[in-house]
């Protein structure tokens, strides 16, 4: 695989390819370093990797997957343990540099549009908590659109619900969180059918609204990324708790292995089709 193939407008140095244009985002500039030193311990991060595992291995297996908005190429590294071939995608050069010291080999700095892939040219796509990050997620989703190739699959996993908005969201550089009807909605607008969907992490919207929401509604929880709470919040330390997520986790984890799809939880996860 060559990024050459679905690109003409990237430059590389260092290993690392790099588009010729460079747009904003809106995340914040110590964000990935701040994920970086969790990521690893993160019960958060290991169970979404599963349910990515688990929908690619289903969907997209023996495709090229390009991990838009990758960050530190956790979710790609993942990928590459179950040798599904992966370019990470990060606008961030934090991230690319992470991703490069996790051993990824196909690495672009640059965000979706300024990377100019070739229409209809990606034919597996993942867009892991990064739609929330785009002002007009419409046009962003329809820009998409093009460059998938016909029957192409794209997942797609986001925070659930507004009511659950704090301080977190707003420091994170979050536009909105979505419902299931939300998102499947405009996915459908912009062109793509859905394949599968289903809410994650479905323990969690109690305690995000009570340790996160409600103390950001009362003008609590002001250093809301502080990496040393982050931290505390991401490893399960205590055995009660971690033997009761880790079931939990399981438990999803075979509920999308074999199709079926959860009702609640505090994210919420899609695989759809280009039309």
């Amino acid at each position: 695989m060559k990024l050459q193939d679905y690109s003409n407008s990237l430059i590389m140095k260092d290993n690392i390819y790099f588009s010729k244009n460079k747009s904003d985002i809106s995340y914040p500039a110590a964000g990935n370093q701040g994920c970086y030193q969790i990521e690893e311990n993160s019960f958060w991060f290991k169970h979404r990797n599963n349910c990515i595992i688990e929908t690619v291995l289903k969907y997209a297996k023996d495709e090229v997957f390009f991990d838009i908005g990758g960050g530190n190429g956790y979710v790609s590294k993942g990928l590459e343990s179950i040798n599904i071939e992966t370019v990470l995608v990060e606008p961030g050069i934090q991230g690319a540099l992470n991703g490069q010291k996790r051993g990824l080999k196909n690495i672009l700095c640059s965000t979706l549009e300024d990377a100019e892939f070739k229409k209809e040219s990606i034919s597996a796509a993942g867009l892991f908590d990064v739609v929330e990050h785009i002002e007009n997620d419409h046009s962003f989703l329809q820009n998409l659109h093009e460059y998938i190739a016909p029957n192409g699959k794209v997942f797609i996993s986001v925070p659930a619900y507004n009511f659950l908005w704090s301080n977190e969201d707003t420091d994170g550089g979050h536009y909105r969180r979505y419902t299931r009807s939300s998102m499947n909605k405009l996915l459908k607008q912009v062109g793509f059918d859905i394949l599968y969907s289903t809410y994650i992490f479905s323990v969690l919207p109690v305690p995000i609204l009570l340790f996160r929401t409600v103390p950001s509604f009362l003008g609590f929880n002001k250093n809301a990324n502080d990496i040393n709470k982050n931290r505390k919040e991401h490893e399960s330390s205590e055995d009660g708790v971690k033997g009761i997520l880790d079931y939990v986790w399981k438990y999803e984890s075979k509920m999308i292995r074999n199709g079926k799809s959860m009702p609640f939880g505090g994210s919420y996860f899609v695989v759809a089709s280009k039309k």
